[in-house]
């Protein structure tokens, strides 16, 4: 009796665990979820929520900060949000090489307003919590600020950050 029941068991047991679905060992690229920090300015992108927050990323990852200043109402500030979440290489650049940041509003440190506070702004910030003044846009009043046509001119600065980085740190 003991055998019999043993071999039931056994039968049983081999049974079930050939119906089970076997285990897939794939790895499969994440897809992310879009974020509500990015506003429109890159879906894909993933956003340090405060000033502080990305300061602490760029530092760790050792990767330049891009600090994007702006306003959900400014016209100058929603043509180059288009701008810049269409442009598929400023995408990968940013996701790839920098800790990104968008604010719409002004933040204690003085350093992100050299020149003062307007928007669209884009100031880069290297590891090592250097605000960079050397990497500006083509006004010399308002040095950090990018128009939609400065796509060409936004992407140049963000390859000079990175190379920066580099040769310097």
């Amino acid at each position: 009796m003991a055998k019999v029941l043993l071999s039931v068991f056994l039968v049983l047991v081999a049974v079930s665990s050939s119906l089970g679905k076997p285990e897939k060992n794939t790895v499969k690229k994440e897809k992310r979820i879009p974020q509500t920090l990015s506003r429109g300015w890159g879906d894909q992108l993933i956003w340090a929520q405060t000033y502080e927050e990305a300061l602490f990323w760029a530092r760790k990852g050792n990767k330049p900060l891009m600090v994007i200043f702006h306003l959900e109402d400014c016209p100058h500030s929603q043509s180059m949000k288009k701008v810049f979440a269409e442009d598929k290489e400023i995408q990968r650049i940013a996701d790839e090489d920098f800790i990104v940041l968008n604010l719409m509003y002004e933040t204690t440190d003085k350093h992100l307003s050299p020149d003062g506070q307007y928007v669209p702004r884009i100031i880069f910030v290297d590891p090592s919590m250097t605000v960079r003044a050397d990497i500006t846009g083509r006004y010399a009043n308002r040095m950090y600020a990018y128009e939609p046509t400065d796509a060409k001119l936004l992407l140049s600065n963000m390859q000079k950050a990175k190379k920066f980085l580099k040769t310097e740190l």
